[in-house]
C-alpha cells in the first residue's frame, strides 16, 4: 500500500465523528439566537428530498459507505426554526428522526434501516462574531475546514480541533473535539462558552435553548452535557459560541488560541521488511515512553502532536505523520524521532515541510465515503504492557484476511487537556497520555463478517487482562462509537458501555438526559439512557 493510501486512511481515523440525534420538536423561535447583524435570510432549505429525487442517494449515506439508510424523506435545513418545524413534522406523525452534520460518524447512528427522517445541517456553516455574546457563533453545519478558514482569515484565531478538515462540528465538538493543538491549548469543549439546542419536554412540546456555562444559568447542565456527552443525546445542537474562559476584553483577536503563523509537517516510516517483534516491541515502547514522558503541561513538546500508526504486515509499513510549531520546532522533531528510533533503525520516506497554517490544516485527505469501516478505541494512562505489545505484534502479522487495511493508532495526549477537572467537563478522561484508534478498513461488502472478527478479536486480545476491554479507568473515546461496547453478547468484561465512555460522569448525564430528552426521543445504540 503507498503512503499516500495510508495517509488517506489515517486522516480518516483521526475524525472525530458528526454523531446523530433524533429528536422531537415544535417550538418558538423566543430562545433562537440572533443571526449575524443584516438580518440575512438562511442560504438554503428548507428542503424535502425524497426517495424519487436525484439528491437523495448522496444524502443517504455518511463518511462509512457500509451503511446506508432508507429513510421517507430527507430536511435539509439552513436555520434553528427550521429544524424545529422539521423535528415537529416527524414526531406529528411519528417517524424516528435523527440529524447529520457532516457524516463522519463510524457507527450507524443515522445511517440506520429505523431511521425514517434525516435531518441534515447542510445549510447551517455561518462561522461569525457574535458582539452580544462577545464569543464566536458557529453553526452545527459547518466543517472543521470552514471553522478554521473563517476564524484566522477574520481574526487569526482558531480552535484545538481535528485533522480532517471536512468532519462537522455537530458531533466533533459535542464529543469533546481533539486535535493537533489539543496538547498546547485543550480540548475544543474547554473553549465551549454556550450551546444552542432543540429539545422536547414531557408534552412532546419542542423549543431552543441556549445553555451557558454561567454557574447562574438554569440551563447550564445542558452546556455541561455537549462537553462530551457526544452527539444524538439530549436534543439538536444548532450553534456553538466559542471562547476561552478567562479572557476579558471585547477584541475578538484575543478571545480563542492564536493561530501558528506556520507549522511544520511531517511524516515518516518504518517498514516490515526487516523488523522483528523485538524491534517492533521497541518502537512501540519508545513511543509510549515519549508520551509517558512529555504529557505535563506547560512543556515545549505540547507543541509537537503526533499519530504512530502500527499497520498489518501485508499493508507495508508504520508510519508517523503530525505537526509542531512554535520555537524550537525543528529541533524538537528531530529529538523526538530520535527517540523513537532508538534501538529500532532511521526511519524512511523522512518528510518535514514548514507550511503556512491554512495550508497545513486544510491539506488533511479524507479517504472516506471509499472504505468500509469498523473502529474501537481507548486511551492509556501509561503505555501497552509488554504482554500487550506482543499481543498487537501477533496480531498485526497473523495471515489472511485479504484485502484489509488493519491497525492500531496512537495519538499524543496529555499536556493542557489533563488541566481540566474529571468533572468540569462531560470529558472524563482527564489522565491520559496516549490515544488509541483501532481501525479496519476494506472495500468488499462480503468481507464484512471476516474483517469484523478480525476487529473484535483484536479489541478483545489487546485487553484481555481486562475483560476484553479498555480498564474503566483508562476508557474510551466516545467521539469513535463501537456498538459492540453494547452487545452483550460481544462485551462480557461485565464493564458497562457508559462507564468506559464517561465513567463517573454518566449519572449527571442521565438526570440532564431524564430532564431535556424525557421521552427519549433522541437516541442510537449508544445513546445516553434517562435516569
Amino acid at each position: 500500500m503507498s503512503e499516500h493510501t495510508r495517509r488517506q486512511v489515517l486522516r480518516t481515523a483521526a475524525v472525530a465523528a458528526g454523531l446523530a440525534a433524533a429528536q422531537t420538536v415544535v417550538a418558538p423561535a423566543a430562545a433562537v439566537a440572533s443571526p449575524p447583524a443584516g438580518g440575512c435570510p438562511p442560504p438554503m432549505g428548507p428542503v424535502t428530498v425524497t426517495p424519487t429525487d436525484v439528491r437523495y442517494p448522496e444524502l443517504v449515506r455518511g463518511r462509512n459507505i457500509r451503511y446506508v439508510a432508507s429513510p421517507d424523506y430527507v430536511r435539509v435545513v439552513g436555520s434553528t426554526n427550521q429544524v424545529v418545524q422539521a423535528v415537529d413534522d416527524a414526531v406529528r406523525t411519528g417517524k424516528r428522526v435523527v440529524v447529520r452534520s457532516g457524516g463522519h460518524c463510524m457507527s450507524d447512528f443515522v445511517d440506520n434501516p429505523a431511521v425514517q427522517v434525516i435531518i441534515d445541517l447542510a445549510g447551517m456553516t455561518q462561522v461569525y462574531f457574535d458582539p452580544a455574546r462577545n464569543a464566536f457563533a458557529v453553526e452545527a453545519g459547518a466543517t472543521l475546514a470552514e471553522v478554521y478558514r473563517r476564524l484566522f482569515y477574520g481574526w487569526g484565531v482558531t480552535v484545538p480541533g481535528g485533522l480532517c478538515p471536512m468532519v462537522g462540528v455537530g458531533g466533533h465538538i459535542a464529543g469533546g473535539g481533539y486535535g493537533v493543538l489539543s496538547r498546547e491549548y485543550g480540548l475544543v469543549v474547554d473553549h465551549l462558552d454556550a450551546v444552542e439546542v432543540v429539545v422536547v419536554d414531557r408534552r412532546g412540546r419542542a423549543k431552543a435553548v441556549v445553555a451557558t456555562r454561567d454557574p447562574a444559568d438554569p440551563h447550564r447542565d445542558l452546556w455541561w452535557a455537549h462537553t462530551g456527552g457526544g452527539g444524538g443525546n439530549f436534543g439538536i445542537v444548532t450553534r456553538f459560541w466559542l471562547r476561552t474562559p478567562g479572557v476579558t476584553g471585547t477584541d475578538p483577536g484575543t478571545l480563542l488560541p492564536p493561530a501558528p503563523a506556520t507549522i511544520l509537517d511531517y511524516s515518516c516510516s518504518w517498514p516490515w521488511d526487516g523488523m522483528d517483534e523485538q524491534r517492533f516491541a521497541r518502537l512501540v515502547r519508545n513511543y509510549g515512553r515519549w508520551c509517558e514522558e512529555n504529557a505535563a503541561p506547560g512543556l515545549a513538546s505540547s507543541r509537537l502532536y503526533s499519530a504512530l500508526d502500527l499497520f498489518r504486515q501485508q499493508n507495508g509499513a508504520h508510519s508517523l505523520f503530525g505537526q509542531v510549531f512554535g520555537p524550537g520546532a525543528e529541533r524538537l522533531l528531530d529529538n523526538f524521532i530520535a527517540a523513537l528510533s532508538d534501538g529500532v533503525g532511521p526511519p524512511q520516506d523522512v518528510r518535514k515541510e514548514w507550511k503556512p497554517w491554512m495550508t497545513a490544516v486544510l491539506g488533511g485527505s479524507d479517504a472516506s465515503q471509499i472504505f468500509r469501516f469498523r473502529m474501537k478505541s481507548g486511551y492509556l494512562r501509561s503505555r501497552f504492557t509488554e504482554g500487550q505489545v506482543s499481543t498487537i505484534y501477533q496480531q498485526l502479522t497473523r495471515p489472511g484476511n485479504e484485502g484489509l487495511i488493519g491497525s492500531v493508532g496512537l495519538g499524543s495526549y496529555g499536556g493542557k487537556i489533563n488541566t481540566v477537572p474529571s468533572t468540569a467537563t462531560a470529558t472524563a478522561t482527564r489522565n491520559a497520555v496516549i490515544i488509541v484508534s483501532y481501525l479496519a478498513a476494506w472495500t468488499d461488502p462480503a468481507l464484512d463478517a471476516a474483517h469484523d472478527a478480525w476487529s473484535r478479536d483484536f479489541y478483545r486480545n489487546v485487553y484481555a487482562g481486562t475483560g476484553g476491554v479498555p480498564d474503566p479507568l483508562d476508557g474510551a473515546y466516545v467521539n469513535y462509537p463501537d456498538n459492540d461496547l453494547a452487545d452483550p453478547a460481544i462485551n462480557r468484561s461485565g464493564v458497562p458501555w457508559s462507564t468506559l465512555y464517561y465513567k463517573g460522569n454518566y449519572p449527571r448525564l442521565q438526570r440532564i438526559k431524564a430532564d431535556y430528552d424525557p421521552l427519549n426521543v433522541f437516541h442510537h445504540a449508544l445513546a445516553v439512557r434517562p435516569a
